[in-house]
Parts: structure tokens; sequence; C-alpha cells
């Protein structure tokens, strides 16, 4: 499956005086959907990075629409939407209580070395997966 969604509680922490999320903890809520994707596919980020492997984020586009608020259980959207050689192309919503659309994002990320810090092909299991997407 393409999709897979999971949810977060805003925590007062993440939220200005206004109990308004501060836009930058986006990214953070953004991560855990993708982190449960690959946990949901059965990819353990932390054992890809113990093999050598991580996973940066080269390029995100975000796009607020309305403000998520303190206490409110978020839905986070998570969709594969393409992958090239060494590249990873997600597209993820954000969805209050009230299932409205509060944020899109577009998040393109490169498979590394992380002995040499340079792209390199995805590993065979990631490769099997993508094979199961297309």
């Amino acid at each position: 499956m393409k999709n897979h969604q999971t949810q977060v509680r805003v925590r007062y922490s993440e939220t200005d005086q206004m109990g308004v999320v501060y836009h930058g903890n986006y990214v953070p809520y953004f991560e855990i959907g993708r982190v449960e994707w690959l946990r949901n596919k059965g990819i353990s980020y932390k054992n890809m990075e113990e093999s050598g492997i991580g996973l940066p984020i080269v390029s995100m586009q975000i796009n607020y629409k309305k403000s998520a608020r303190y206490d409110e259980l978020l839905t986070i959207h998570t969709t594969f939407k393409s992958q090239s050689s060494v590249k990873i192309e997600f597209d993820c919503e954000i969805y209050n209580e009230a299932n409205e659309l509060l944020t899109t994002a577009v998040f393109i990320l490169v498979f590394i070395s992380l002995k040499t810090g340079r792209p390199t092909a995805p590993p065979d299991y990631i490769l099997e997966l993508f094979k199961t997407l297309e």
C-alpha cells in the first residue's frame, strides 16, 4: 500500500501563547509520518541507519492552510509518490479531528552512505518494497 496514516496529539510546548502550533513543528510531524510509513512496511529506520544508510531530506515544500491547535489529535497521511535511483518522494497531509485539511507537503529524500556522506542506491530490501508499490 502506498499510503499510511498515523496520529499525534499537539503538545503544549509545540504551540505559541495563542495555542497555535508553531510552523516549524510541522516538520517533525511529517517526519513521524514518514518513519511510521516505513515501519508499517516492515522497515526500521533505526536498523537502516545502523547498517550505514541514511535518508536525509533534500527538498521540502510545505503549504499551510489552517492552524493546528493545542491538544488536537492530528492525523498525518503519508503517501509514497515516486522513487528514482537514489531519491524517494512523499506527498503528505495533516488533518485535524474535524477532518479539516491543515497542511500539505512534498518531501524528497536521498539515500546516502553514512560512511561517505554520498548518495547510494537503496538497500535491496527497500528496492523490493518499491516493486510492490508500482
